[in-house]
């Protein structure tokens, strides 16, 4: 099952990178495994209301796309891991300055975040003590 990607009708970089990490769970799932190597159980952990099925489809393009490597062991019961691939790894680290700029622009309720009322027609995150 491999992911419809539009080759040729990119307009940028970040329009084919998007086409990669789009969706609300790859990201996350990025940051989760860039922490080490992962099970399934322990992946759907670390995601709270992911349910089992988006994540297995999320898995699948992933590793389609070459950022995600799936090791199946040969054991009873089964035991499956998913790590980053090189691809991976490189992408998480072009991700790192966008995690910054949230965590000082919307986690820490920087002045500019401040600045957003309810009435702009933006989603407002709630802030946590």
């Amino acid at each position: 099952m491999g992911t419809a990607r539009r080759p040729g009708a990119y307009v940028c970089g970040v329009d084919a990178a998007m086409d990669v990490i789009g969706g609300k769970w790859k990201v996350l799932i990025l940051w989760a495994l860039g922490e080490g190597t992962c099970r399934f159980g322990a992946l759907r952990r670390e995601l709270p209301g992911v349910t089992e099925k988006v994540l297995t489809a999320q898995l699948r393009e992933l590793e389609a796309d070459g950022i995600v490597h799936r090791e199946e062991y040969d054991e009873v019961p089964p035991r499956v891991e998913y790590s980053l691939t090189a691809r991976g790894i490189a992408l998480n680290e072009a991700l790192a300055p966008l995690g910054a700029w949230g965590k000082a622009n919307v986690l820490n309720g920087s002045p500019a975040a401040g600045e957003v009322g309810e009435d702009h027609h933006v989603a407002l995150v709630p802030r946590t003590a």
